[in-house]
């Protein structure tokens, strides 16, 4: 169960299994790691590259699939492949994530609201039966080189303030960036896994991964 007292630590793999096979070894299973098979990642491998995932890591997994649509069905692709968290895009209709959030209940995982692209996450909130177990505030990858595009750390409060809630921050985070995150309230920080000619922010699939693992769990601590 997730605890509001804890920080995690979220490393997204948004490549292939072969990158899976090559870097998660490299990762201290830790209670309080979770590995998500990303969005790009899941285009390009389906829901075998969640199955490839979790025969080589026991902890948990998110899978990002930002559903828009057919909630009941993808929750249930997810869990089958041995997800234990799904994400849910914010902008998708209320009867689309009151499904979401009900079928993650039924089937035992968590339920993350992605609130890429959404300018007020309260609106997209107050119209649910039910909260998620998670919502994310997110900054785009195709916003990280708009000069002045911020995560918007401010929503962390507001949402905190009308619902028992964990938050994600997610979006071009490096060391610098997950302080602020936890500075700011976060409970969870997403990281990418990058290679130097992505032009993106986070853990380099080319140095020391272990040793930067450790540097941002140290972070959160």
């Amino acid at each position: 169960m997730l605890d509001n007292k804890i920080r995690y630590l979220q490393i997204a793999f948004n490549k292939d299994t072969q990158q899976v096979r090559k870097i998660l070894p490299l990762i201290p299973e830790r209670p309080n790691i979770f590995i998500e098979a990303g969005t790009p990642f899941i285009k390009e491998e389906g829901m075998n590259g969640v199955s490839a995932i979790r025969r080589l890591w026991k902890g948990q997994i998110v899978a990002d699939l930002k559903t828009i649509d057919g909630a009941e069905g993808e929750v249930a692709m997810a869990v089958q492949s041995g997800a234990n968290a799904v994400t849910v895009a914010g902008s998708c209709p209320t009867e689309t994530l009151d499904l979401f959030i009900q079928a993650c209940e039924a089937s035992g995982v968590y339920s993350m609201i992605d609130m890429i692209g959404v300018e007020d996450p309260l609106q997209v909130m107050r119209p649910l039966k039910k909260p998620p177990d998670v919502v994310i505030i997110h900054r785009g990858r195709d916003e990280e080189s708009t000069r002045g595009k911020v995560i918007r750390y401010k929503q962390i409060n507001k949402i905190r303030s009308k619902y028992d809630v964990l938050i994600a921050a997610a979006g071009g985070i490096d060391l610098h960036e997950a302080r602020s995150a936890i500075f700011n309230g976060a409970n969870i920080v997403v990281v990418n896994l990058v290679s130097p000619v992505d032009g993106w922010e986070g853990i380099d699939v080319t140095g020391d991964v272990k040793a930067s693992v450790l540097k941002f769990i140290e972070t959160l601590d």
